[in-house]
């Protein structure tokens, strides 16, 4: 071998999603390449931190990151391929949008999505590795900020609370108004009540 020949270097991104388990919106993806030397501290799962911590981290990780991207799946294409390839298609925009291309995939959860690169899965990645942390913070707020538009769209169901989940609120003001364009009607309890009306 050449001893001047070039080490290969690893290209890392994490991947997760947001919006995967909600009743209304859009599923989010991101991938996210981190620079090893511009490390960012109180990177967690999105979900354990709080909305205030997350909007402060979301700038730094755009700002600090080598490269990063964020994918969309639409209600229209949930309802039409199911959840989990509406998730796939997420996450592949997602990964096709970075300027760098990547190695290697660390993808939060155990069900890998077909990329062009190798790819590791990670069940609670989101907590443990710091790419796939700063992914799941880039998802989360970027679904949240949907949410909050669709609240101002379709006012009374209260999207910019429970960004879409089934919470109590949310229910019950699907049984007052039926169910908006930016519900799922594949998802139980929006299907339930389209088929009663």
């Amino acid at each position: 071998m050449d001893l001047f020949e070039p080490a290969i270097v690893e290209i890392i991104c994490g991947i997760d999603e947001a919006g995967r388990g909600p009743l209304a919106g859009p599923v989010c993806a991101a991938a996210v390449v981190l620079d090893p030397a511009r490390p960012i501290m109180g990177l967690n799962d999105s979900k354990q931190l709080t909305e205030k911590k997350r909007d402060t981290l979301a700038p730094l990780i755009r700002e600090y990151a080598l490269a990063w991207a964020v994918g969309w799946a639409s209600v229209e294409e949930i309802d039409e391929h199911n959840i989990r390839q509406a998730n796939f298609l997420a996450m592949k925009r997602a990964f096709k949008g970075l300027q760098l291309a990547p190695t290697l995939a660390l993808v939060d959860g155990k069900d890998p999505p077909p990329l062009s690169c190798r790819i590791t899965c990670i069940i609670g990645g989101d907590a443990l590795e710091p790419a796939i942390s700063a992914a799941s913070i880039l998802a989360k707020t970027a679904r949240d900020a949907v949410m909050v538009d669709l609240c101002a769209q379709y006012p009374g169901y209260g999207f910019s609370q429970h960004k879409g989940y089934g919470s109590a609120m949310h229910i019950e003001a699907l049984k007052r108004l039926g169910p908006s364009p930016a519900h799922r009607r594949t998802f139980a309890p929006v299907r339930e009540m389209l088929a009663g009306s």
